[in-house]
């Protein structure tokens, strides 16, 4: 088996907008077999890392290397590909009237909106597959935006999946989901978590009980700097995320699953 790799590196990352701090001197990395969740109140920069996670922002100040790519001295339109990412703003690019399996498909030219690319057998075939795999069997002629949330959620991922990544980047991926909804993801996500096969993973949840088991690192930030980062059982403790969301918070835990209420 080989030896993981590091496909994250974040030395002393700070992003400052119109004079306000959004990320603080953070240094972090992440392995390509760790599934990270990273927790945080509203407007903790959580989102920021992952946009340069992503390769879609430079940090102000510090270093940042993707997929062992320095930022700032590669190409950014090459190492793209190599990323997935599902967040709700990708979601807003994708034409409401795209069928499902042209949604997954044009992920292969990084691309939203059918045009005149031409596919081979092989990327229908992996399409399909991957339709398959999150639970959408059957919704290749659909339209995206006839879809519920839940399903419009699982296309998105299963959207980024399609290129086989060395990244997984998911922004809030269970948020506004009733909870039917909810855990049928949460599960999936779980499934494909527990593969050895499966990229790193990066999601940003505001809940802990979007958690998926299996996953097993977690980053808690708080005004752009990290309270705890690390294996789940030593950074997800009631101690940090009390100090995470500035309230007295009781954490519970079973088979894998998370629960957290204000005490």
């Amino acid at each position: 088996m080989a030896s993981a790799s590091t496909v994250l590196q974040f030395r002393d990352v700070s992003v400052v907008r119109d004079g306000n701090t959004i990320l603080d001197a953070v240094t972090w990395s992440v392995a390509s077999d760790e599934r990270w969740v990273v927790l945080g109140p509203n407007g903790a920069g959580k989102t920021t890392l992952l946009q340069i996670a992503a390769a879609a922002m430079h940090p102000t100040s510090g270093k940042a290397e993707v997929l062992q790519e320095a930022l700032g001295k590669v190409d950014v339109f090459e190492l793209r590909p190599m990323i997935g990412f599902a967040s709700t703003a990708m979601a807003r690019r994708i034409p409401r009237d795209e069928t499902v399996l042209d949604v997954i498909l044009t992920a292969a030219y990084s691309v939203t909106g059918r045009w005149n690319e031409e596919y081979e057998g092989i990327d229908l075939r992996r399409a399909e597959r991957v339709l398959k795999e999150w639970g959408l069997d059957g919704f290749s002629g659909r339209r995206f935006g006839s879809l519920s949330d839940g399903e419009q959620k699982r296309v998105q991922i299963a959207r980024s999946v399609m290129t086989d990544p060395e990244l997984l980047l998911l922004d809030e991926p269970a948020a506004s989901l009733d909870l039917g909804a909810r855990e049928e993801l949460v599960g999936l996500l779980g499934g494909y978590a527990a593969s050895p096969s499966s990229p790193a993973i990066v999601m940003v949840t505001h809940h802990v009980e979007e958690i998926p088991v299996g996953f097993t690192h977690a980053l808690l930030v708080k005004q752009g700097g990290i309270v705890a980062a690390g294996p789940l059982a030593e950074a997800l403790t009631a101690e940090n995320l009390s100090s995470t969301f500035d309230m007295t918070i009781e954490l519970s835990e079973r088979d894998g699953r998370f629960a957290a209420r204000a005490v």
